[in-house]
């Protein structure tokens, strides 16, 4: 009853101060909210005050003149939007920290920080409409008058239609209507099929690569939700978001660090500069959209997306169209300018010589008498051979410049458009074709061989024995063991298991899942209970210069600390000392024995297998240094794995 009667006051209060709650914005709701929540906290005082008068006369201590109410936001969100941005974008640490720091700021998006936000569209679409969506505002897309407006910039163009002009107009004064259109009107009808093949051509490409663009820019990142790791696009991505980050990845929104290892960026799309910048939670926890990973791994919080973001902003300053004339647009423009002033001078010389003629009664008519008689001759006559004159010397600069060029430039490019099209590649304008045939040496990595992108161990030596699929129980127990701590910890994949009973999710690079898949499948790791039995203190990420990846890590059960690496084989076979066999034992591992285990990698190479091996050391605590250094010389080699894709 209470109730009813409130929501009846509240929308009186509304009609009688002229609001339409459902008309208002997000912030405008928001004071609304507070005044509502402030008049009921009076209004319910002022009742409470008159009913206690009424039952005893006492004297009670007048209320204050304002009443403090403090209300949870509509969106459910602590922190808003401007907040967000200028904290990343100013890399202010003070007011993070009193924030909470990143934890801090994770609990005010309501985002949990190791399991992610909850994948439901309720709460994706409430994120979307606080924060805005991770997409970019685009300058809309050309008209086809634009290409046409393009085209009719040529300089070649310009000159060829002001001839046109002049032929046509000086062709009918002197030739008459009946034949004099005929040179100019051929100039005109040559141009504009020189701007039309150039104008559609280029609309037809762009709006191709527009397309083409779209699906480019459609990028995979990986992000957490409701614990699960998983694969979404880049324009999904909300604030709040967990997001897992390797080398090789671009950092798709403006963020905040959760946790990383060894975490360093390349800033030189934001500031210009080349050295990487690293990353870490105490001092510089920052992360920005447009940048590169290029070393370790990390977790980071989406604080903003889109055009939020410091790259989005950048982006919306910047214009993509350039001006820049590629080598035979220049040669042409040379060549027209070059003939151009020729005709002019020559046209200019002869325009000289026949008003000089003319006037002093050389030239004469057809019946042998001066054209130019002084005094005697009338206007007329001067002004009709004065236009005779001047459309002689229009024709000179007429005929010197080519009107046919640009149309047999233009029908050549189109046709090696059409044919590049053919071989599947994509050009946007047509004067690309000139400059993409102008290449001279195309440098690439491929090897040539296509594959399936999908990885699975086959080859599994322990020693110097290979072990077969389905007898890994003869191995000893400490052994697999240390494999699967090896697996668990050194890893930037991850293993998923759904409470439903259904298969393992696996995800990573096509490298890790092989291997965690191997582990989970074979050797049965699980891979949430080494994790929780451990701890990591230190974290050496894997790149294409070192070739490995280490972990240092602390044994919960007994505080022991080990060190273990992954990586090429003959990389690591070269940091071990000895090695274990299948029986568990550890043995010496010698020159002799070195060159033996070469071979085992060399075998496997020679059946296209890409060769990872394992080694481990148990480090004393008096030899862990401050910075953590991982051990790189007396390991003991724990085995190698061949992957097959």
């Amino acid at each position: 009853m209470l109730s009813t009667l409130l929501d009846a006051e509240f929308k009186f209060i509304d009609l009688l101060l002229g609001f339409d709650p459902s008309s208002l914005n997000i912030s405008k709701k928001k004071w609304h909210s507070a005044f509502r929540d402030v008049f009921c906290s009076r209004a319910l005082l002022s009742l409470n005050k008159v009913s206690l008068s009424k039952k005893c006369h006492a004297n009670f201590p007048r209320s204050p003149s304002y009443t403090i109410v403090n209300f949870k936001p509509e969106n459910g969100f602590q922190i808003d939007q401007t907040k967000l941005v200028q904290i990343v974008k100013e890399k202010d640490l003070v007011r993070l920290q009193k924030l909470g720091g990143v934890d801090g700021v994770a609990s005010a998006l309501d985002t949990d920080a190791a399991l992610g936000i909850h994948d439901d569209e309720g709460e994706i679409s409430r994120r979307h409409e606080e924060f805005g969506s991770n997409t970019y505002k685009k300058p809309p897309a050309k008209s086809l008058f634009y290409f046409v407006w393009q085209a009719f910039k040529d300089l070649t163009i310009i000159i060829l239609i002001a001839c046109a002009a002049l032929s046509l107009g000086f062709g009918m004064k002197v030739h008459g209507a009946k034949e004099g259109w005929i040179d100019g009107l051929s100039i005109f009808i040559a141009v504009f099929l020189v701007i039309g093949v150039s104008a559609i051509s280029n609309y037809r490409q762009n709006r191709q690569f527009d397309k083409l663009s779209k699906v480019s820019n459609n990028i995979q990142i990986e992000v957490m939700r409701d614990g699960r790791r998983q694969q979404i696009s880049i324009f999904k991505i909300v604030v709040g978001d967990v997001i897992c980050l390797k080398i090789g990845d671009q950092v798709p929104a403006d963020g905040l660090l959760l946790e990383g290892h060894s975490l360093q960026v390349d800033e030189s799309s934001m500031t210009g500069e080349s050295d990487h910048v690293e990353v870490n939670q105490s001092q510089n926890p920052f992360l920005f959209s447009g940048t590169k990973v290029v070393d370790g791994y990390a977790r980071m919080l989406v604080t903003s997306v889109g055009m939020n973001t410091t790259w989005g902003e950048m982006m919306s300053q910047i214009s993509k169209d350039s001006d820049e004339q590629t080598p035979l647009q220049a040669r042409l423009d040379k060549l027209t300018s070059s003939i151009g002033k020729v005709g002019l001078i020559v046209a200019f010389l002869v325009l000289v010589v026949l008003f000089v003629r003319y006037f002093t009664g050389t030239t004469k008519d057809e019946n042998g008498n001066k054209r130019f008689n002084g005094s005697k001759t009338k206007i007329d006559d001067i002004i009709n051979a004065a236009v005779e004159i001047i459309a002689a010397a229009v024709t000179i600069v007429v005929v010197a410049i080519p009107e046919g060029l640009p149309l047999a430039v233009t029908l050549t490019l189109a046709y090696s458009m059409k044919r590049m099209m053919a071989d599947n590649a994509m050009v946007r304008k047509l004067s690309a074709c000139e400059t993409m045939g102008s290449a001279t040496t195309i440098c690439t990595d491929k090897t040539g061989t296509l594959t399936m992108n999908q990885m699975k161990v086959t080859k599994f030596w322990l020693g110097k024995d290979s072990i077969a699929e389905g007898t890994y129980s003869s191995i000893a127990p400490n052994v697999i063991e240390l494999f699967r701590e090896a697996i668990a910890l050194n890893t930037t994949g991850s293993v998923y298991k759904p409470t439903s009973g259904s298969e393992f999710e696996i995800s990573g690079s096509p490298t890790e899942k092989a291997i965690l898949s191997w582990a989970v499948l074979e050797l049965k790791m699980d891979m949430e209970e080494v994790v929780k039995t451990h701890t990591i203190l230190h974290v050496e990420a894997f790149n294409s210069k070192k070739k490995r990846s280490g972990v240092l890590m602390k044994r919960k059960a007994n505080n022991s600390i080990w060190v273990h690496w992954k990586g090429a084989a003959e990389m690591i076979l070269a940091m071990c000392s000895s090695y274990y066999d299948a029986s568990g034992l550890v043995k010496e591992l010698d020159n002799n024995q070195k060159m033996e285990f070469e071979q085992i990698i060399q075998g496997m190479a020679a059946s296209s297998l890409r060769c990872i091996a394992f080694a481990h050391k148990e480090v004393p605590t008096n030899e862990i240094e401050e910075h953590h250094t991982l051990k790189e010389d007396g390991l003991i080699l724990l085995g190698l794995v061949g992957i097959k894709d």
